[in-house]
């Protein structure tokens, strides 16, 4: 009974519209669902593969819904760093009515380049024979881990040591330093001192001295040989020959001309004035002097000490005059306390005129003269002493015949003309005229144009002091 009633149920032609009806429903769902739905689309690539530093540029999307262009309405979730390495997602979504639709876009930022290893000195070397290899230093950079040199490996062994280095993503660099035990280099020999010297006729000659190196053997100072002599007694031109040879036959020499000089005082006859100028440089006075010399064209001795500007001594040197060394501080008590300390001093001039000027000056000027009697409250014998140790050392002393008196008669009355009286009724042509004065008095400065217009005028000439100009002297009293 109950079987009869269910298949009549299902004959009903209600069901059968009821079913048709939710089946027809569900296609117009479907329908609508593809009408309706977003059409959302992602320029380039779903994934993207960034190689580090490139910048990540996004590639675009676009969203239609019946052919109406709603590409404004698409939301972007997520962002690329892409100074980073790593993995990024990416979500565009768009809604329409009910409908909404999102994509998923993978960005992955890489680093594939090798970090850069560099080795300093040459990667095939040459390593002393019997001695190891000494690191001359590397480099290593990546351009996403910055500075690596703290992750390079060493693998050494007897002809080559390998550098590795790998960065944070794996990439690897290698390079090889190959060596070949050889000692091809020259030894080097310095001398102390001037390759030329000047000495006079009668005086002893005192080797400056010299040092030899070697790069495999290092110091071989005492290996080096001495050639040739010097005949105090004879003027003449002498060759000293320095030679040394290291512990692989390689060989080095090095040459010193020592010139013997005629013992002469001064010549006559000559007519020749050399102006020198004490105690500067000093601002206001000596570069006052310095535009005289240059408007008559006339160069002069400066013989300078460590007090006033660089500027001004580089000015008289470029200028063509004589660089000359006076004394660094002037201080007697302290230039004649002892031999040691008069050399302090005047090593102290040199090296100020040689840092400004390059010139490895060998004239000088004993402060208060080589006759001076104040260094006997210092040292007894001093000058005696170093009247002869100078000329073995290279050095040419000058005193003067021909005082201006600027220092100390022309004080009083600071005149000109004071100075210009001096100079001009002591002149000679019978003899060099050495003219003592001072670039730091205004009188002076004052004074010297017409000094050199009345010298001129009388038949002189000007020249300045060199190693060749015979020496003047004056009796040494202590």
């Amino acid at each position: 009974m109950e079987l009869k009633e269910s298949n009549k149920f299902f004959k009903n032609k209600k069901f059968k519209y009821l079913v048709i009806g939710i089946v027809v429903l569900i296609f117009i769902m479907i329908g609508l669902y593809f009408l309706f739905m977003p059409r959302l689309e992602l320029k380039g690539k779903d994934e993207i593969v960034l190689d580090y530093p490139n910048n990540y540029k996004e590639p675009g999307f676009k969203a239609k819904i019946l052919n109406k262009d709603i590409t404004p309405q698409v939301k972007v979730r997520g962002k690329v760093n892409d100074k980073k390495i790593g993995e990024y997602k990416i979500i565009y979504e768009v809604k329409y009515l009910f409908m909404k639709k999102n994509i998923v876009r993978i960005v992955k930022v890489i680093d594939s380049e090798n970090p850069k290893l560099t080795l300093k000195g040459e990667e095939n070397t040459k390593v002393c024979p019997g001695k190891e290899y000494q690191e001359e230093g590397f480099d290593a950079i990546d351009n996403y881990d910055g500075d690596l040199k703290d992750k390079v490996e060493v693998d050494k062994s007897s002809d080559k040591w390998v550098y590795k280095v790998v960065d944070s993503s794996g990439n690897k660099t290698i390079l090889e330093r190959k060596f070949t035990y050889v000692d091809d280099n020259m030894p080097v020999i310095e001398l102390t001192g001037q390759s030329i010297m000047y000495i006079t006729q009668g005086n002893q000659y005192k080797e400056p001295g010299y040092k030899a190196s070697d790069k495999c053997d290092g110091d071989i100072t005492n290996k080096v040989t001495i050639s040739g002599k010097v005949n105090i007694n004879v003027p003449g031109t002498y060759e000293l020959i320095y030679t040394v040879i290291d512990n692989s036959n390689n060989k080095a020499e090095i040459k010193r001309k020592v010139i013997v000089q005629r013992k002469k005082i001064y010549t006559g006859g000559s007519g020749i004035i050399y102006l020198t100028f004490d105690d500067g440089p000093q601002s206001g006075t000596t570069d006052k002097i310095l535009n005289v010399l240059k408007e008559e064209g006339v160069k002069a001795t400066f013989f300078v000490t460590c007090k006033g500007p660089d500027s001004l001594i580089l000015r008289e040197y470029k200028e063509g005059h004589a660089i000359a060394l006076h004394t660094a501080t002037h201080n007697y008590a302290q230039v004649y306390a002892s031999v040691n300390s008069y050399y302090a001093d005047l090593n102290q001039v040199s090296s100020r005129v040689k840092r400004i000027t390059g010139l490895d000056s060998k004239i000088i000027r004993f402060p208060g003269g080589s006759s001076n009697t104040v260094s006997r409250r210092y040292q007894q014998g001093i000058m005696s002493f170093l009247t002869k140790d100078v000329l073995s050392r290279g050095y040419h002393y000058f005193d003067w015949n021909v005082d201006a008196d600027d220092a100390v008669g022309c004080v009083k009355s600071a005149s000109p003309a004071c100075v210009y009286n001096n100079v001009t009724k002591r002149l000679s042509k019978n003899r060099n005229n050495i003219v003592l004065m001072h670039d730091v008095k205004p009188y002076t400065a004052n004074a010297l144009r017409d000094i050199i217009k009345y010298a001129k005028n009388n038949g002189y000439t000007f020249k300045k002091i060199d190693m060749s100009t015979p020496m003047v002297w004056e009796k040494v009293n202590n």
